[in-house]
């Protein structure tokens, strides 16, 4: 039950409480689906479907932005299942990721032969592919243009496995860090944005690597249990034979200190995040690019120097997640959580770790940017203990009623509907 794991957070329940009576609106306002063309609608339930983790954010955004991001987003959701699906050889693979992004201005296209979970956006290509049409040419040139690169890297990683650092990059760049410079391209086509914004490719770039490399470091054992290998040889060999090791409880030491150098890697993308975050101006812009990252920089100092990451899966709480949402709406408060989550793990940094200098760099720099210019106490909602204390009593009383009047996700149940 998510309202027991945050009992040690008085500050998570309360904020658990208000979400579920409506909080959730601040960030995350009802859509009108009811002025929505029907194949438009079905791309938003197909949004919803395939992406927990950013369909709430995407239909925040601001007008005809929310659209192209919602269509940007589907396109690449259909390349991707197109690289995960293991049951497709690689002679047929490898031409359709090449070539995806003319299936864009095709039509009749689409793919019935996949096996993978969200198979339905290729089955259906054609519904999106016709909203993809009905985007502004702005929009439609980032959008193949990104669907272009991206599948040519995905093509090149299929058959080499990430060995070097460098490859790391190379490989989170293709994956993830175009989705950053695709969707800073949009802002700016939207003129919700400054041009610099999409113009700036390397900090766009980085904002996406932060997330990927994060993702990657906390799901070392799912991917080895489906024989899928993303952590970078060069870093991994310096500590085991062979990957799939580092979850043997007797190289518990090793696996940590790989796992340390990763997350050490993966941080000193965030002075780049703070940097690009600064320079937003749409406050919907901003909620979608800074909740992920607050998101990611608590997911990374959960599993910063811990076992869990080589025996189970690495999860933030639920309160802690609704929290860092509801929080993250400005530039001061999403310093002040970097600036936490930062030292956390500086905190937790081993004294015999083999990354500690490195580690305590960066973490330093980050440090720097943050606390500088905010404060811990400007994250933290000036609440008496007292207060709290009713706040608590409330929400646990209330949680059961609520979960059972209110379970569906934000606009699920809207779109259902039709």
């Amino acid at each position: 039950m998510d309202i027991v794991k945050s009992l040690g957070h008085p500050e998570e329940i309360f904020n658990l409480f208000k979400f579920k009576m409506g909080g959730c609106r601040t960030v995350m306002p009802k859509l009108d689906y009811e002025s929505m063309s029907a194949s438009l609608r079905t791309c938003y339930l197909y949004l919803n479907q395939t992406s927990r983790s950013f369909a709430a954010v995407i239909q925040a955004l601001d007008g005809e932005l929310r659209h192209a991001v919602c269509i940007f987003y589907l396109v690449l959701r259909a390349l991707d299942t197109v690289e995960d699906d293991m049951t497709i050889p690689l002679e047929k693979k490898v031409p359709m990721l090449n070539d995806f992004h003319t299936y864009l201005y095709q039509a009749n296209w689409c793919f019935t032969e996949s096996h993978e979970k969200d198979r339905q956006v290729l089955e259906d290509f054609p519904t999106i592919s016709l909203e993809f049409r009905n985007l502004g040419q702005a929009y439609q040139d980032v959008i193949s243009d990104i669907c272009h690169r991206m599948g040519v890297g995905m093509a090149e990683f299929l058959e080499k496995k990430v060995g070097s650092m460098k490859e790391w990059d190379q490989y989170c760049h293709y994956v993830a860090g175009l989705v950053g410079i695709g969707l800073s391209q949009l802002f700016s086509a939207s003129q919700l944005e400054d041009p610099e914004v999409g113009k700036d490719t390397e900090l766009a770039n980085s904002m996406g690597l932060f997330l990927q490399k994060t993702n990657i470091i906390r799901d070392y054992l799912e991917d080895i249990q489906v024989a899928r290998a993303f952590w970078p040889q060069e870093a991994w060999s310096q500590f085991a034979c062979r990957l799939e090791d580092l979850a043997e409880p007797d190289q518990l030491t090793s696996a940590l200190s790989c796992l340390n150098l990763l997350v050490t890697d993966a941080l000193r993308h965030v002075p780049d995040v703070i940097t690009y975050l600064a320079r937003l101006r749409n406050q919907s812009v901003f909620n979608f690019c800074a909740i992920p990252q607050v998101m990611a920089i608590a997911t990374l100092s959960a599993c910063y120097n811990n076992p869990q990451v080589f025996q189970g899966v690495v999860k933030i709480r639920k309160g802690q997640a609704v929290t860092l949402m509801m929080q993250a709406t400005n530039m001061g408060a999403v310093q002040s959580i970097m600036a936490q989550y930062s030292q956390e793990m500086l905190q937790r940094v081993s004294l015999t770790d083999p990354s500690r200098d490195k580690t305590l760099f960066i973490l330093g720099v980050i440090q720097e940017r943050t606390l500088s210019q905010a404060t811990l106490a400007s994250r933290t909602a000036h609440l008496s203990p007292m207060y709290l204390s009713a706040a608590m009593i409330l929400a646990a009383l209330s949680w059961q009623y609520l979960s059972t009047t209110a379970g569906q996700p934000p606009g699920t149940a809207d779109m259902q509907g039709h």
